[in-house]
């Protein structure tokens, strides 16, 4: 074990911690690297440790180490273990919800769309979803409502921020996900027509006056499904939707006309995760 104990939060190795910005980790030693994330919280990093991601360093609240970080700490072997009390490191944006850990991880070469489909029935697309809660929150629900795998446009959030990891509960260590660089496409819905070539039928989730039900046999019945969600206030774009096979909705009730994106996923997925 490789304690150092601190006192403040000005050494330069902690400049990852402290003064970088998400998009700065994400581009962290490149072209060298992948870049890096911070994951939070010794569950979380955890979950990221089981899914075979590199620490490469830890910063950890004293009173944490014979604590809930214990057992991270018995797995990281002789990386740096910056450690503090609680005071010290409220410093950091956003310590005091860690519960009392934070590790700088490596990132790994992210694997190809069809890479991630192969022989997957059910996968949820994240169409240009900024708001890295809700990514998180989408995640999650993914992974446990019977989603095998998470594909992102490239203008979403990153699912690797800090925030989004936090809400996913460490979730997106245990789907797989990749990102879809839709930067080359002269049409964003491109991507639909790859998906279909993959073999998926596809659903947007949109309030449209040709919207199914998501308990409509065709998409219960469906071998390959890829359920595409919105943006966060527009939705989708009609492009989008009108590449896609099948539109759908929630039935609402009480005169409300739709849900925030992450609750609509988690109704959405309890649905067309089954398997019939």
């Amino acid at each position: 074990m490789n304690l150092i104990k601190i006192d403040n939060l000005q050494l330069e190795e902690l400049n990852m911690y402290v003064a970088c910005n998400e998009k700065e980790l994400l581009h962290y030693n490149a072209p060298k690297d992948y870049g890096i994330f911070i994951a939070e919280s010794p569950k979380v990093i955890e979950r990221a440790l089981d899914a075979g991601y590199e620490p490469l360093s830890m910063l950890v609240e004293s009173k944490q180490i014979d604590g809930e970080a214990k057992c991270v700490i018995e797995r990281l072997g002789e990386i740096p273990i910056y450690t503090a009390d609680f005071d010290v490191l409220t410093g950091i944006t956003g310590f005091e919800l860690t519960r009392g850990a934070l590790c700088a991880m490596r990132r790994k070469k992210l694997p190809t769309v069809k890479e991630i489909c192969e022989d997957k029935r059910r996968i949820a697309v994240i169409d240009g979803v900024v708001n890295p809660t809700n990514v998180g929150a989408i995640i999650r629900s993914a992974a446990a409502l019977g989603i095998d795998a998470v594909l992102l446009t490239s203008d979403c959030s990153d699912s690797l921020y800090r925030r989004a990891i936090r809400v996913s509960m460490g979730t997106v260590f245990q789907i797989p996900w990749t990102i879809i660089d839709c930067s080359d496409f002269e049409n964003k819905s491109e991507y639909i027509h790859k998906l279909n070539n993959l073999g998926f039928k596809t659903v947007a989730m949109a309030l449209k006056d040709n919207s199914i039900g998501i308990d409509d046999k065709c998409l219960s019945e469906a071998d390959r499904l890829a359920v595409i969600m919105g943006t966060e206030g527009y939705g989708l774009s009609d492009d989008v939707i009108n590449a896609c096979d099948y539109t759908a909705m929630i039935p609402m009730s009480h005169g409300v006309d739709s849900l925030n994106v992450a609750a609509a996923s988690a109704v959405t997925f309890w649905e067309l995760g089954k398997r019939r």
